[in-house]
């Protein structure tokens, strides 16, 4: 089926996102009287969400005494300041171009709570482009399972096998399979050092954000 829409996971493949969890975790760090963690060793567990942030900068297990106001504290932090520092990868711009000039449409599927993708999306000036954002709060099951991305096949009115989902974690290849969409690997986000998104299964596997637009040729023209 000829291809109708591109879906993006948000953190890591749409939008370099790090930058402002760093931030948050340096302010912690500072009043506290800490040595900032490095910018590194957040990066390193984005994709592990705000209990694998915090556990990396403070080098506290999760059961720990003082882990959940720390916790708390990370996600009241990041609400204020979401997206101070969030950008578009290098090179996304041109690709999001690219789609609506062909006349596809594009939306995203994140494992993001609402209340910061919403906000993020909005500042970017991408909420009105977008013609879908599914969070945790729209489904009952989160990636790896199917359930966000049907949703979101269904809200957008077209069929899995017509969609391209893009991500940058296991989790999202193994959601746009079970959802019957084809997928893409992207080794450019949050991939931890130990992971090889070469092992996924992904159909394709790209580098960098501007790869993108060889593989949405191939599938606009069915080649």
């Amino acid at each position: 089926m000829r291809l109708q829409a591109v879906l993006f996971d948000m953190d890591g493949t749409l939008l370099d996102t790090a930058p402002d969890f760093v931030a948050v975790c340096q302010a912690m760090c500072q009043a506290r009287g800490l040595p900032p963690v490095a910018e590194q060793t957040v990066r390193d567990v984005v994709s592990g969400g705000a209990r694998a942030m915090v556990s990396a900068t403070f080098g506290l297990a999760p059961e720990s005494a003082e882990f959940e106001a720390l916790r708390l504290e990370f996600l009241e932090r990041y609400q204020a300041d979401c997206a101070v520092h969030t950008r578009l990868y290098d090179g996304m711009a041109t690709v999001l171009a690219d789609i609506e000039h062909a006349g596809l449409i594009w939306g995203v599927v994140t494992n993001k709570p609402v209340r910061f993708a919403e906000p993020i999306m909005q500042r970017l000036g991408l909420a009105e482009r977008s013609r879908v954002l599914v969070c945790p709060d729209h489904v009952t099951r989160s990636k790896p399972d199917p359930e966000p991305l049907r949703l979101a096949c269904s809200q957008l009115g077209i069929d899995p096998s017509a969609v391209l989902f893009v991500g940058d974690d296991l989790r999202d290849i193994e959601s746009g399979q079970a959802a019957g969409t084809r997928t893409v690997a992207v080794r450019y986000g949050y991939i931890h050092p130990d992971d090889n998104p070469s092992n996924w299964g992904a159909d394709v596997v790209i580098d960098q954000p501007l790869d993108l637009r060889r593989v949405l040729d191939q599938a606009v023209c069915g080649c």
